[in-house]
Protein backbone atom coordinates (compact mmCIF):
# COMPACT_ATOMS: atom_id res chain seq x y z
CA UNK A 1 0.00 0.00 0.00
CA UNK A 2 1.57 3.34 -1.21
CA UNK A 3 0.10 6.69 0.35
CA UNK A 4 -1.49 9.66 -1.71
CA UNK A 5 -0.18 12.93 -1.77
CA UNK A 6 -2.78 14.00 0.61
CA UNK A 7 -2.04 11.31 3.26
CA UNK A 8 1.33 12.37 3.03
CA UNK A 9 0.54 16.35 3.49
CA UNK A 10 -2.01 15.26 6.36
CA UNK A 11 0.95 13.35 8.17
CA UNK A 12 2.93 16.39 7.80
CA UNK A 13 0.24 18.75 9.20
CA UNK A 14 0.19 16.53 11.94
CA UNK A 15 3.31 16.27 12.73
CA UNK A 16 3.54 20.50 12.66
CA UNK A 17 0.94 20.32 15.08
CA UNK A 18 3.05 18.19 17.23
CA UNK A 19 5.90 17.91 19.89
CA UNK A 20 7.83 15.76 17.36
CA UNK A 21 11.38 17.00 16.33
CA UNK A 22 11.96 14.34 13.67
CA UNK A 23 10.35 11.33 12.44
CA UNK A 24 10.91 8.75 9.47
CA UNK A 25 8.57 6.93 8.17
CA UNK A 26 8.63 4.16 5.29
CA UNK A 27 5.19 2.69 3.46
CA UNK A 28 5.86 0.80 0.83
CA UNK A 29 8.57 2.46 -1.95
CA UNK A 30 7.79 5.66 -0.13
CA UNK A 31 10.26 7.08 2.71
CA UNK A 32 9.58 10.26 4.47
CA UNK A 33 11.93 12.06 6.70
CA UNK A 34 10.38 15.46 8.69
CA UNK A 35 12.21 17.39 10.86
CA UNK A 36 11.28 20.95 12.35
CA UNK A 37 12.33 23.75 14.41
CA UNK A 38 15.94 23.15 13.73
CA UNK A 39 16.22 19.58 14.55
CA UNK A 40 19.11 17.97 13.38
CA UNK A 41 19.20 14.08 14.18
CA UNK A 42 21.73 11.51 13.04
CA UNK A 43 21.81 11.76 8.76
CA UNK A 44 19.70 8.78 8.09
CA UNK A 45 21.10 5.86 6.30
CA UNK A 46 19.42 5.32 3.10
CA UNK A 47 19.88 4.28 -0.73
CA UNK A 48 20.16 6.63 -3.26
CA UNK A 49 16.73 6.96 -4.78
CA UNK A 50 15.14 7.16 -8.19
CA UNK A 51 14.59 10.90 -8.20
CA UNK A 52 18.36 11.60 -6.65
CA UNK A 53 20.27 12.82 -10.07
CA UNK A 54 23.86 11.75 -8.88
CA UNK A 55 25.37 10.71 -5.56
CA UNK A 56 26.96 13.80 -3.56
CA UNK A 57 30.60 12.04 -2.47
CA UNK A 58 31.40 12.02 1.20
CA UNK A 59 34.45 13.93 2.10
CA UNK A 60 36.69 11.33 3.47
CA UNK A 61 40.11 12.03 4.90
CA UNK A 62 42.72 10.99 1.68
CA UNK A 63 46.91 11.25 1.23
CA UNK A 64 48.26 13.98 -1.02
CA UNK A 65 48.02 12.44 -4.21
CA UNK A 66 49.35 14.68 -7.20
CA UNK A 67 46.14 14.70 -9.12
CA UNK A 68 43.40 17.41 -8.99
CA UNK A 69 40.61 16.94 -6.37
CA UNK A 70 37.30 16.40 -7.30
CA UNK A 71 35.34 20.29 -7.44
CA UNK A 72 33.20 18.75 -4.11
CA UNK A 73 36.30 18.04 -2.25
CA UNK A 74 37.17 21.18 -3.38
CA UNK A 75 34.23 23.17 -1.99
CA UNK A 76 34.74 21.07 1.06
CA UNK A 77 37.87 22.21 1.68
CA UNK A 78 37.14 26.03 1.19
CA UNK A 79 34.25 25.54 3.45
CA UNK A 80 36.66 25.36 6.55
CA UNK A 81 36.85 28.93 7.65
CA UNK A 82 33.13 29.98 7.56
CA UNK A 83 29.76 28.95 9.14
CA UNK A 84 27.82 26.33 6.85
CA UNK A 85 24.35 26.76 5.77
CA UNK A 86 23.38 23.25 5.42
CA UNK A 87 19.52 21.65 3.70
CA UNK A 88 17.65 20.87 6.97
CA UNK A 89 15.79 17.89 4.65
CA UNK A 90 16.04 16.30 0.94
CA UNK A 91 13.92 17.68 -1.78
CA UNK A 92 15.00 20.38 -4.39
CA UNK A 93 16.32 23.25 -3.85
CA UNK A 94 15.22 26.85 -5.02
CA UNK A 95 17.10 29.95 -4.92
CA UNK A 96 14.29 32.28 -5.55
CA UNK A 97 10.65 32.07 -4.81
CA UNK A 98 9.35 31.70 -8.39
CA UNK A 99 10.82 30.97 -11.83
CA UNK A 100 12.56 34.19 -13.32
CA UNK A 101 12.47 35.86 -9.67
CA UNK A 102 15.93 37.97 -8.11
CA UNK A 103 17.47 34.97 -5.96
CA UNK A 104 17.00 35.06 -2.06
CA UNK A 105 20.39 35.61 -1.74
CA UNK A 106 23.90 36.14 -3.74
CA UNK A 107 27.31 35.98 -3.61
CA UNK A 108 28.65 38.40 -1.17
CA UNK A 109 25.18 39.17 0.21
CA UNK A 110 24.71 40.31 3.68
CA UNK A 111 22.93 37.94 5.99
CA UNK A 112 21.27 38.00 9.40
CA UNK A 113 20.16 34.85 11.68
CA UNK A 114 16.15 34.91 10.31
CA UNK A 115 17.11 35.79 6.39
CA UNK A 116 15.53 33.08 3.92
CA UNK A 117 18.24 31.67 1.81
CA UNK A 118 16.10 29.42 -0.56
CA UNK A 119 13.33 27.24 -0.41
CA UNK A 120 13.87 23.24 -0.61
CA UNK A 121 10.77 21.24 -2.18
CA UNK A 122 9.57 18.01 -1.07
CA UNK A 123 6.28 16.54 -2.51
CA UNK A 124 5.06 20.08 -3.78
CA UNK A 125 5.02 21.34 -0.05
CA UNK A 126 8.28 24.31 0.16
CA UNK A 127 9.64 24.83 3.00
CA UNK A 128 11.59 27.52 3.61
CA UNK A 129 15.89 27.69 4.67
CA UNK A 130 16.69 30.14 7.38
CA UNK A 131 20.33 31.55 7.64
CA UNK A 132 20.34 31.34 11.81
CA UNK A 133 23.67 33.32 11.09
CA UNK A 134 24.69 37.12 10.65
CA UNK A 135 27.06 37.56 7.84
CA UNK A 136 28.12 37.54 4.44
CA UNK A 137 27.52 35.01 1.79
CA UNK A 138 31.41 33.66 0.57
CA UNK A 139 30.24 30.77 -1.14
CA UNK A 140 26.88 28.85 -2.91
CA UNK A 141 27.26 25.77 -3.15
CA UNK A 142 24.11 24.30 -4.75
CA UNK A 143 22.48 25.66 -7.98
CA UNK A 144 19.00 26.29 -8.48
CA UNK A 145 16.61 23.21 -9.20
CA UNK A 146 19.96 20.93 -8.01
CA UNK A 147 18.12 17.53 -5.54
CA UNK A 148 19.96 18.05 -2.00
CA UNK A 149 20.69 15.72 0.88
CA UNK A 150 19.54 16.19 4.56
CA UNK A 151 22.78 17.99 5.78
CA UNK A 152 24.46 19.19 2.32
CA UNK A 153 26.38 22.26 2.64
CA UNK A 154 24.17 25.06 0.74
CA UNK A 155 25.85 27.98 1.27
CA UNK A 156 29.28 29.22 3.44
CA UNK A 157 28.96 32.72 5.58
CA UNK A 158 31.78 34.42 6.98
CA UNK A 159 29.86 35.63 10.29
CA UNK A 160 29.99 39.05 11.24
CA UNK A 161 32.33 39.95 13.70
Amino acid sequence: MDLTQDEVLKILSIIEKSNFDYMQLQVGELKLTVSKGGFIGAAPASEPTKEQPKPQPTPQPQPAAPKAAPAAAKAREKTTSGHEITAPMVGTFYAAPEPGAKPFVELGAEIDEETTVGLIEVMKVFNAVQSRVRGKVVEVLVQNGQFVEYGQPLFVVEPAK
